[in-house]
């Protein structure tokens, strides 16, 4: 059987934010400070894959993970995605770009499942669903150790009933999407600390802590609630080794309020309150992925020009305590005294 959890000299473990923030570089900062660090396997092809984890294999000796999204097709209302089009038509034109098509995609996952077992990574972990237990079998048979991201402890009660090895606590706090398996609004909305306390009731299981820590007391914090680890995201946007665009960045170092909303992406996500979210959320489909693909060729057009208005600007509740420092001095930083 794998380990369920790494060796670490520091109890961090990067959060793997799929989009572009995530690159082979910040997870090898993070691994070499003695961390873990994550590879995000979300919205890339399999070829695309394949080239983050032998980067990040090039710059790091220590284990690096990957993220899987698990995306359950369920019929979108087509008439809700038609109406949400028309609301939107005259943003992408404001930028040039067209509306995509709004279309559903499992994000390559069997393709993505052959590539991290013929690559025998070390952890994947998923995000958006529970594995079945075929997969999760088949994943420790090559010596991979299996995550699953819960919401709730009913999540964590079914993710160890089909023989996950760890669980992936995520709190309301945390910024980008919702890792519950069910898109629906009240589910998977707890606190990080009630989370954490609730599932180790109904689980032995190690628990990674994540959503809103970015400080050593935050740390601290979460392994006295009984985490192994924080995972940490947001606060390690505005490192150097980050793939955050120009306009989120500038984003983060405002101030500012965060939000749920579906507006972006069709699902439950965390991020900066702005123009777009304030204008669409109220009429956004519960239909992911494919509000997704309609608004990304919108979003990139507003990121190339540098407007911070209409693009997604995921973060967690605890953003403003992002500093703009190389990776591994933060880790260090977060473990210091622990």
């Amino acid at each position: 059987m794998p380990a369920a959890f790494p060796k670490l000299s520091n109890p961090i473990v990067q959060a793997p934010m799929a989009g572009g923030p995530s690159t082979p570089e910040l997870a090898a900062a993070v691994a070499n400070a003695g961390g873990l660090g994550f590879v995000a396997a979300g919205y890339r092809t399999a070829d695309q894959l394949r080239d983050d984890i032998e980067a990040a294999r090039e710059l790091t000796d220590r284990p690096v993970g990957v993220n899987l999204f698990l995306v359950a097709e369920s019929k979108a209302d087509t008439d809700a995605l038609t109406a949400y089009a028309g609301r939107i038509a005259a943003e992408a034109a404001r930028y040039g770009a067209p509306l995509g098509a709004a279309r559903f995609d499992d994000d390559a996952l069997e393709v993505k499942l052959e590539l991290v077992r013929a690559l025998r990574v070390p952890i994947v972990s998923f995000t958006f669903g529970c594995p079945s237990p075929a997969v999760v079998r088949a994943l420790q048979s090559d010596g991979i150790a299996v995550w699953v991201t819960v919401t709730e402890p009913d999540e964590g009660v079914l993710a160890a009933g089909v023989g996950a090895d760890a669980l992936v606590c995520q709190g309301i706090e945390a910024g980008g999407h919702r890792g519950t398996f069910e898109d629906i609004d009240g589910r998977g909305e707890l606190g990080l600390l009630s989370l954490l306390r609730l599932t180790r009731g109904v689980s032995d299981l190690p628990l990674i802590a994540s959503g809103g820590i970015a400080d050593a007391a935050g740390v601290a914090a979460v392994l006295a609630a009984g985490a192994v680890a924080a995972q940490i995201g947001t606060a390690l946007l505005l490192c150097p080794e980050a793939g955050t665009s120009a306009p989120h960045r500038g984003a983060l170092t405002r101030p500012g309020t965060t939000a749920l909303t579906r507006a972006f992406s069709g699902r439950r996500a965390r991020g900066i309150v702005n123009d777009f979210m304030r204008a669409h959320e109220p009429h956004a489909p519960s239909a992911y992925p494919q509000v997704h693909h309609l608004t990304s060729p919108l979003r990139t057009a507003a990121r190339a020009a540098g407007d911070p208005e209409a693009i997604n600007l995921w973060a967690g509740q605890a953003f403003a305590l992002a500093q703009e420092r190389p990776a591994a001095d933060l880790v260090r930083g977060w473990s210091a005294g622990i």
